[in-house]
Order: structure tokens, then sequence, then C-alpha cells
């Protein structure tokens, strides 16, 4: 019914940090050696930019939920936009919210979470072939 309020509300409240942290961010840069001798820079990925990713689940995630709703005719244009609210069920409404709605937004931001340990993993390798390969030399 209106499931999709929560991760959408958790996505402007996320977008709002985002543009805060990534005005006080500066963009950072590490020297990589490769195996060849070559060495290289390489950006650091900021935090601003890893809670894009979150935006970007949780926008993502909303949009199709609402379709979804749209055309099941949950969501309609006209006020209250909501057909549980028309209709009197808006406990019902609330309930799902509740129940339904915070599960997707708390699989959304695991999703993330997991995204974030598989970055700092790869990261973490990366910069340990690095190391590696500066003390053989």
């Amino acid at each position: 019914m209106a499931c999709f309020l929560v991760p959408a509300a958790e996505a402007v409240i996320t977008t709002v940090v985002t543009k805060v942290i990534k005005s006080k961010e500066k963009e950072e840069t590490v020297k990589v050696s490769f195996a060849d001798g070559t060495v290289e820079d390489a950006i650091k990925i900021n935090f601003s930019t890893k809670l894009g990713w979150l935006n970007k689940l949780l926008w993502g995630g909303s949009a199709l939920l609402a379709f979804e709703h749209v055309w099941h005719g949950e969501v309609v244009l006209r006020f209250p936009f909501l057909t549980a609210v028309e209709t009197g069920k808006t406990a019902e409404m609330l309930t799902e919210m509740g129940s339904a709605g915070v599960m997707m937004a708390l699989l959304c931001t695991a999703v993330w979470a997991g995204m974030l340990i598989v970055s700092s993993v790869i990261k973490k390798r990366a910069l340990k072939t690095s190391k590696l390969v500066k003390e053989s030399a």
C-alpha cells in the first residue's frame, strides 16, 4: 500500500547527508606500485561516494515499488493518493509500512554494508600486493 515510503524517507535523509559530507571531503590519491614496476596514482573512494551507492539502492527500490503500487491501483493520481487512506484502511497501511517498508529499507542497507565490506577487502588486498612489490624491489 505505501511500503515504498519508508525506503524513500531513508533515501531523502541519506541524500542530504551525502551532500553535506561531499562538500567537506577532499579527494585523496595514493601511489600504487605494480608487479611490472609501474607506479600509478589511485583515487581513494570517499565516504560520500559510498553513501551514494546506498542512495541509488534506496531511490531505485522505492521507484520500483511505487511503480508496482501504481500498477496495482494502490496509488492514484488524485488526493489523498493512497487508496488505503481513501477507503479507511489507514491502520493496515501503517502496519504494512512498519513491517514490509522497514524490512525493505533494512535489506537495502544490509546489501550496502556488504558492498562496503567487499570494497574494503579489495582495497586491502590491492594495498597488500602493492607493499609486497615495494619490499621485493
